[in-house]
């Protein structure tokens, strides 16, 4: 190992240092410090180099690592440490040319094995340290789920929510111990869960989406239903919502501010768009709203600040897209969001007030960008008939910072 690669990072499954390759295994045996899970550790013969086992917080052990530079140090990880492993986290500290990272078969490509999907037409996400309402967003008809659990009563868990959605029908099938002499393999539905078994805690879910008649089906697209959010009436209607989602154009990674966020559906469906999508919600009353639909919608990560803009938004991260849904017409508002804003960003804006249009032309003349005014009407009965309810016009400002 050269003098700059002192850490590696071993990618080891369930048959142990058996299962690794002669590279994987002499980075092992020359290491001086070893670190990982007791259940990790156990593999390797018990001699007198020093361990380190994961403390929690995590932050902790990260930072006896980065003490030991110049050492050879060894960290085992399960399966691929670069697919929700301990190889993203610990590059967030050190740099890759001071690393070395050999991958074992991911979990999600051992599932893929034994029950003959694609990788290309699957979905992953981790429940291993993080909310279980993440799986909101990832339940659709006919999906394929591979699931990392975060113990025994995952599987369950992932039950009941796909129960709850309407999903009951959909197959699960639990794999314990993947790749070792303990391998169990069982498959069940949602709406058998009470005769599940207990499960070890070392398991991962795939789950086969399955809709009943009746099931909420919630697109990640723009333009959610407006039943499908708890709110108080200071909601942006689905029509309009599906143009303000257009005219942000999300991107994978991208961060929003949700200016005046009222009940968070544009941060919310901003962060549906995809998994690596995040956003800020600032709002100074409905905040309760905010995070009751962050959970039931799958974005449990939206942060949520409690506060009146302009003065909540110091010292957060610059954003790649602005909302502004509200308080328009507040003093140095629209000042502190375009100096905060990045190049390329995009600004939208939405009023429904005169004073807010005033406002939002005086914005248009001074820096550009274009105005659209929204009108929408719904069928709605008039007695035995249908007629058209106008919806209150939604005047909208859009511009891009050079």
């Amino acid at each position: 190992m050269s003098d700059e690669k002192w850490l590696s990072i071993i990618g080891i499954g369930e048959d142990g240092r058996s299962g690794l390759s002669a590279i994987a295994r002499s980075l092992i045996d020359t290491a001086e410090i070893l670190v990982g899970g007791d259940r990790h550790l156990a593999m390797l013969p018990n001699d007198q180099r020093s361990r380190l086992i994961w403390t929690s917080p995590i932050e902790e052990t990260i930072q006896k690592i980065s003490d030991h530079r110049g050492k050879a140090v060894c960290v085992l990880a399960s399966g691929d440490p670069m697919w929700f492993g301990i190889g993203t986290t610990l590059l967030k500290q050190i740099p890759i040319e001071e690393i070395t990272i050999i991958p074992a078969p991911s979990t999600f490509s051992q599932i893929c094995a034994r029950l003959g999907w694609s990788m290309t037409e699957v979905e992953t996400l981790s429940l291993c340290g993080r909310p279980a309402s993440l799986l909101q967003a990832y339940i659709y008809p006919n999906a394929r789920l591979l699931i990392l659990s975060s113990g025994k009563e995952t599987p369950q868990i992932v039950a009941n929510t796909l129960r709850d959605r309407g999903f009951g029908n959909s197959k699960i099938t639990v794999l314990e111990h993947l790749g070792g002499s303990k391998e169990r393999i069982i498959s069940s539905t949602a709406n058998q869960s009470q005769d599940f078994p207990e499960f070890a805690d070392l398991n991962a879910i795939a789950v086969e989406c399955i809709p009943n008649p009746d099931a909420q089906i919630r697109s990640r697209m723009a333009g959610l239903p407006d039943i499908a959010y708890h709110h108080d009436g200071q909601l942006t209607k689905r029509e309009v919502r599906a143009i303000t989602l257009s005219a942000l154009a999300p991107n994978a990674g991208e961060l929003l501010w949700d200016v005046g966020a009222g009940c968070g559906s544009i941060g919310i469906e901003w962060m549906r768009s995809h998994p690596r999508c995040q956003a800020i919600a600032i709002e100074k009353s409905r905040t309760h709203f905010i995070a009751e639909n962050a959970i039931a919608l799958g974005t449990p990560n939206l942060k949520i600040i409690e506060g009146k803009a302009p003065e909540s938004l110091k010292n957060l991260p610059s954003p790649d897209a602005i909302f502004i849904g509200g308080g328009a017409t507040a003093v140095d508002l629209f000042e502190t969001c375009w100096e905060s804003l990045r190049s390329q960003g995009r600004l939208v804006a939405n009023v429904v007030t005169l004073e807010g249009e005033q406002k939002l032309f005086q914005w248009q003349q001074k820096y550009g960008g274009t105005l659209t005014q929204i009108s929408i009407k719904r069928a709605e009965a008039i007695g035995s008939f249908l007629g058209w309810k106008p919806m209150r016009p939604v005047t909208q400002w859009k511009i891009i910072k050079p």
